[in-house]
This record gives C-alpha cells, sequence and structure tokens, in this order.
C-alpha cells in the first residue's frame, strides 16, 4: 500500500521531472559540443582565480581543462540548482502542502503507518532526484567525439554526490514543512539554506575567512572537492548519507506529532 503513495506522488510530478531532464539533455549536449571552440582561449582562464569564476564554480581548476569546463557551466551550479528545484519542491509539499490542501487526510485513512507513509515520499524523493544527474552523466560521456574526456570514475562519483545533495535539501525541506505545518516556510528557509552554503562553497576558495567553513556547506562535499577530477570519496558520501538521514529520521518525528486536517 505504501508503494502506491510512492506512485501516485510520481506520477503527479511526472510532467516535472520529465521536462527537467530533457531540458538538461538538451543544455549539456550544448556544453559539450561548445567545448572545442573554447579548450585553446587562453584568456578564459583568467577567471579561474577571480571572485567571478568561484560564483560560477571555474575556481581551482582552469575554465578550459575538461574539468573546469563542466564545473562552470554544470556541476558547480546548473545541475544542482536544477535537482534542488525538484527536490526542494517535493519536500516542501510532500506532507505540508499535502496537509494545507487537505490530501493528506485522505493518505493516512490508508491501513499503513505514519511511518510507511513517511518512507514512502522518502522513496519518491530519493527517485526524483535521480533522473536530472543520471541524464548528464550519460550526456557528458557524448564529450568523448567532441574532446572533453572525464574519467568514468569521476563522472559517477560526482552523478552520486549531486544525487545526494538533492536529497540532503530534499529531506530538510520535509523536515521543516513537517514541523511547521507550512510549505511556504519549507521552501522559504531551506531555499534560504541552499544560497548560503552555495555562496560558503563557491567562495571558499577565494575568501579566506570562508575557506575553514566550507565544511559547512552540502556543496563541497557534493561538488566542491574536485570530484570531477578524483570522484567522491566514501568519507564525503557519508557525511551527505548522514545528513540525510538525520533530517529523514527528525522528520518522521515531527510527522507522528502533526495534526492531519
Amino acid at each position: 500500500m505504501s508503494t502506491a503513495v510512492t506512485l501516485l506522488d510520481l506520477r503527479l510530478r511526472r510532467r516535472l521531472i520529465i521536462g527537467y531532464s530533457l531540458g538538461m539533455a538538451v543544455y549539456v549536449f550544448l556544453v559539450v559540443t561548445l567545448y572545442p571552440v573554447v579548450k585553446n582561449d587562453t584568456d578564459l582562464d583568467a577567471l579561474t582565480n577571480s571572485t567571478l569564476g568561484a560564483l560560477v564554480g571555474a575556481a581551482g581548476s582552469g575554465l578550459t581543462s575538461p574539468d573546469g569546463w563542466l564545473n562552470a557551466n554544470l556541476y558547480g551550479n546548473f545541475v544542482p540548482l536544477i535537482v534542488l528545484i525538484a527536490t526542494i519542491g517535493y519536500g516542501g509539499s510532500a506532507i505540508a502542502g499535502q496537509n494545507e490542501d487537505g490530501s493528506l487526510a485522505l493518505v493516512t485513512t490508508l491501513p499503513v503507518s505514519r511511518r510507511s507513509i513517511l518512507l514512502a515520499k522518502l522513496a519518491a524523493l530519493a527517485l526524483q532526484a535521480l533522473p536530472v544527474p543520471v541524464v548528464t552523466a550519460v550526456c557528458v560521456l557524448t564529450g568523448r567525439w567532441f574532446d572533453l574526456r572525464i574519467g568514468s570514475v569521476a563522472l559517477v562519483g560526482v552523478t552520486v554526490g549531486v544525487w545526494l545533495l538533492g536529497l540532503v535539501f530534499g529531506t530538510l525541506a520535509l523536515l521543516i514543512g513537517t514541523a511547521t505545518g507550512s510549505r511556504g516556510l519549507a521552501l522559504g528557509v531551506t531555499s534560504g539554506i541552499a544560497a548560503a552554503t552555495y555562496l560558503i562553497n563557491s567562495l571558499a576558495p577565494v575568501v579566506d575567512w570562508l575557506h575553514p567553513r566550507r565544511f559547512f556547506s552540502p556543496f563541497f562535499y557534493a561538488v566542491g572537492d574536485n570530484q570531477l577530477q578524483h570522484g567522491l570519496s566514501w568519507a564525503w558520501a557519508l557525511a551527505l548519507a548522514a545528513m540525510t538521514l538525520v533530517f529523514a529520521a527528525a522528520a518522521l518525528v515531527a510527522f507522528r506529532r502533526l495534526d492531519v486536517h
């Protein structure tokens, strides 16, 4: 029965998921095909050590290198952004939004526990976070025909990192929404935290006082530690997974106390 809850939520958001995935595929293919045009433009590397370069995810590696180009145009900004739009949006509405519109009351009448309902919502969240990073990785693989080559291990690692990043902020939105009963508050607070931690990770390479604080940003563990060069370390993957589990467990406690109406 809880599987039906997962499938229903996925069905309601299928157009959004498909739209994001198709749009990302077109954009990534454009980024990949443009690489041969810019790979020998050394003037672009001047951005690498600038604050502007940091903001677009190009700090630390040459903008014309394969990993620098993909970071600046995909993994340092756009791919996480699209994943977070999907997961934060769902996390805020999965419990709080459905409680506000009255549909959650119908779900709780099913012969399943609240724990099972929340686990079903978490499964839907995990599945929604997957298509965009996977589609991105598949399209990046076409770069082999455009002189843009990234190691397979590194590509798998950064894909997993982006997926886990989506789970972190999605479960945070779920927790805030469940604890407060407000979809708007969940979306606003989680989006603000995501923006702040994104800036911390992006500016840490060029702002001295932010550098030691990069460990407070989930973006650092997912995409900010040269994952396109070295892959995702087990320690960073476990850190992201631990955040997700903590937020999910807290959301379960809050859901058991929620007054469904």
